[in-house]
């Protein structure tokens, strides 16, 4: 599967994830099937509802996702698997170009607003 876990990610976040036995309240069926499933939906992007059903009941498996988001657990799964060496995400103009009117370059056919004197300025009050 392309949107499997990596058996060694697995064991990074096992100690994390709820519902493994011996942890109190219900188990969980399938943490790391669980966590296929919402790789499959980041991955494509697609809504809930066109999850593959061997990935499990799409609505059990949101419900379980925004259980999981409420309680924490993806800060805490986000936080375990960030690199530390964040030298990466650096991004300049050399990388990103941004629109032309992104800095304020005027539309063309457009004329410029003229400026109107704050209230109770001296400009103001001469008029």
């Amino acid at each position: 599967m392309r949107y499997a876990i990596s058996d060694a990610d697995f064991e990074r976040l096992e100690p994390l994830l709820p519902g493994r036995p011996g942890t109190p309240g219900r188990s969980g069926d399938d943490n790391r099937r669980f966590l296929h499933a919402v790789n499959w939906i980041a991955r494509n992007g697609g809504p809930w509802r066109d999850l593959p059903p061997e990935l499990g009941n799409w609505n059990t498996v949101w419900r379980r996702f925004d259980r999981w988001a409420k309680n924490g657990v993806w800060q805490r799964i986000a936080e375990t698997l960030q690199d530390p060496d964040l030298d990466w995400i650096a991004i300049d103009s050399t990388t990103v170009r941004a629109h032309q009117h992104a800095a304020g370059a005027r539309k063309r056919g457009t004329r410029p607003r003229k400026q109107q004197p704050a209230k109770g300025s001296a400009a103001a009050g001469a008029a």
